[in-house]
């Protein structure tokens, strides 16, 4: 069992469970899912293209320059969009030009409104000269979105109430087996 007080008296963040209490027997480098999300949106252009394409934000162009990056920079973070499933290639042809392709977020896409909406929040704490902004509000009454964590019961958890396990301790345990030096 750990002890519920770090070194410097302090709780810990999260409380762990089962196998991973023994914090030091494990090293998240390579499987954690907060690492692998970080290779896919985790540089500021990755972020950027997204929030542009919650803007609304389809044309390849469009996109580079509200982003405010290269049109290089932009091409190789949308391929890497696209080859892990947050973007789509979608089709559109203004009269008299030759069809060209656009992008979509995809579902998977979608998915990381909760985090556009929680990164945009917390950006506002920061401090800076910015007097204008931008914020998601409810459409129907004007109210601004907040994001909260929800257990799968639907109970609403904070830090304090929250704990981190292995989602297969089985493996977890074969896998640290394995990999003893």
């Amino acid at each position: 069992m750990v002890d519920d007080e770090g070194a410097n008296g302090a709780r810990p963040i999260v409380r762990r469970l089962g196998a991973f209490e023994e914090r030091d027997d494990w090293s998240a480098a390579g499987w954690c899912r907060v690492e692998r999300a970080l290779e896919v949106v985790g540089t500021r252009s990755a972020m950027v293209l997204v929030r542009e394409l919650f803007y609304g934000g389809t044309r390849f162009d469009d996109l580079a320059r509200r982003a405010g990056i290269s049109e290089a920079v932009a091409a190789r973070r949308l391929r890497q969009l696209l080859d892990d499933g947050i973007v789509e290639r979608v089709p559109y042809r203004e009269p008299g030009q030759r069809t060209r392709e656009g992008y979509r977020l995809t579902d998977r896409g979608r998915a990381l409104f909760p985090i556009v909406v929680a990164l945009t929040r917390w950006g506002d704490t920061l401090k800076d000269d910015h007097r204008t902004g931008l914020e998601f509000v409810h459409d129907s009454c004007g109210a601004p979105l907040d994001v909260e964590v929800r257990c799968a019961d639907g109970h609403v958890v904070d830090l304090a109430e929250s704990a981190v396990r292995f989602t297969d301790e089985e493996f977890a345990l074969r896998y640290k087996a394995a990999h003893r030096p």
